[in-house]
């Protein structure tokens, strides 16, 4: 089995995974998807936290059902991609999540802001438990700070780090954008 980490760009009902294998001092690019945190066949699952453009959800009946979709879909996603991983000789014991935003949503007056604020949270923590629940440990990262983090984390400048980023996504068989690159940052400081 080969040591590798696993690096998320946390969406509102999905997630850009990278799976990064190698050292620190030279990751290699493996694997990049996007996996699904909410259910593709109840779409209210993608924002549960709205009940109509620009209201929150205040309904528990339909919170707590949509809620347990996304976690169900959380748990599938991240057994099945685990799963996957290790049958093609990958062992993953470490993640790191980039996320939006940390903010508490009861400290957000708007209700369509905290409606936003409330899905970040419940994603963000849906797949933490997701991954813990396999025994992967997890690191999470704003977006906003995620290279001053990892710079410092890797003992390196921020620049270097977004090039070293950038030359990751080379091997990249698909598309290499701020969520891939993201999680690839995530995925490589999650390999020490």
């Amino acid at each position: 089995m080969q040591r590798a980490a696993l690096g998320f760009r946390v969406k509102s009902g999905w997630a850009t995974s990278v799976l990064l294998a190698g050292s620190v001092r030279s990751p290699e690019l493996y694997d990049s998807r996007v996996i699904e945190l909410s259910d593709p066949h109840d779409p209210a699952t993608r924002q549960p936290y709205h009940a109509a453009m620009g209201k929150l959800e205040t309904d528990a009946a339909k919170l707590k059902r949509r809620t347990h979709r996304v976690d169900r879909m959380a748990k599938k996603a991240v057994a099945d991609l685990l799963q996957r991983y290790l049958g093609h000789g990958y062992t993953t014991r470490h993640a790191g999540l980039v996320v939006g935003s940390q903010i508490d949503p009861d400290k957000i007056a708007n209700p369509h802001i905290r409606a936003h604020a409330l899905e970040g949270r419940l994603f963000r923590t849906t797949l933490e438990t997701a991954l813990r629940s396999q025994g992967v440990r997890c690191s999470v990262f704003t977006e906003r700070n995620a290279y001053a983090e990892a710079a410092n984390i890797l003992g390196q400048s921020p620049e270097r780090t977004k090039l070293a980023i950038a030359e990751l996504g080379r091997s990249a068989k698909g598309p290499w954008r701020a969520d891939q690159k993201l999680a690839a940052l995530a995925a490589w400081v999650s390999l020490r």
